[in-house]
């Protein structure tokens, strides 16, 4: 029996960026981006294992080496559109979010649950690690172009600013691609119930 299923919803790809390790936040639209078990190649978050940060504190003493399992920053061009309209502007630009992939058509994409799978045509396989809470850098970004319009960004991206994943299986993703969604199939953790 699987323990994961394939469920109605797909994600096509509309937007792909390439955050250069040198280039701060910003991302850079590409066509196409090749992923290996490091993630993107030469991309900020790409690697094997990473310095832990302030997502894993209460765990580990920051810079701790730490399996490297938010190569990807993944948003959905549904939610992008509600933190526009939030902020007060006609249209947000992912790339200054620092994301990896913006894609459309599954509901709700934030909150799908961790460990669920995307899945590309040839194969290629992303993990979702949770949810990628709002912070202040990519305000910061946003500012640079729309003055005033920075600080807004992390109350509007709050339950919207999509996941973090890694690279289960390598490949190759281009925009237009369709992305198949596999989740967990168990019921939700519910610890009161035992």
């Amino acid at each position: 029996m699987p323990t994961l299923r394939e469920v109605e919803f797909q994600g096509e790809i509309t937007w792909l960026g390439h955050v250069a390790a040198d280039a701060g936040l910003r991302a850079a639209l590409v066509a196409h981006l090749d992923f290996g078990f490091d993630g993107d190649a030469g991309a900020r978050h790409a690697g094997h294992n990473r310095a832990s940060c302030v997502r894993v504190r209460d765990l580990y003493p920051q810079g701790t080496e730490i399996r490297n399992v938010r190569q990807l920053t993944i948003l959905s061009e549904e939610e992008l559109a509600l933190i526009a309209a939030d902020m007060a502007m006609q249209a947000l630009d992912p790339a200054h979010l620092g994301v990896s992939i913006v894609l459309r058509g599954i509901p709700d994409f934030s909150f799908i649950p961790p460990s669920s799978r995307l899945q590309g045509p040839d194969g290629v396989t992303l993990v979702v690690d949770m949810e990628n809470r709002p912070c202040l850098f990519p305000g910061r970004e946003i500012d640079k172009e729309h003055p005033g319009f920075g600080p807004k960004f992390k109350p509007a991206a709050k339950n919207r600013r999509g996941i973090t994943g890694w690279v289960e299986r390598p490949g190759r993703l281009a925009i237009g691609d369709r992305l198949r969604l596999f989740i967990p199939d168990q019921r939700p953790w519910t610890p009161q119930s035992q």
